[in-house]
């Protein structure tokens, strides 16, 4: 979902919100210019279990939702990548 039509300045990636999270929580991230982004969910072992974005993405602000129904309880890294950019967080789903 797109925010709103200002172009941010900056890549960024915020905290989740719910966290800690049950089930689903709101990531939202902003990209300067239009880019390949992948916004993907890894467990504490580095398995990739979901990919919330994979797609060309024009300059903006975007709101995601993950859901962890039926992802056990722990810490989860949400990573986002847009170009050369990379930054990664941490998510905690308590059941």
């Amino acid at each position: 979902t797109t925010l709103n039509s200002e172009i941010p300045v900056q890549y960024n990636l915020e905290q989740n919100y719910p966290n800690p999270f049950n089930p689903s929580t709101k990531i939202n991230f902003s990209i300067p210019t239009s880019s390949k982004v992948t916004l993907k969910v890894y467990n504490t072992l580095g398995k990739e279990v979901a990919t919330l974005v994979n797609e060309k993405q024009n300059a903006g602000s975007y709101s995601v939702d993950f859901n962890g129904e039926g992802f056990p309880s722990g810490v989860y890294f949400c990573k986002l990548s847009a170009g050369e950019y990379s930054v990664i967080k941490r998510m905690v789903l308590i059941k």
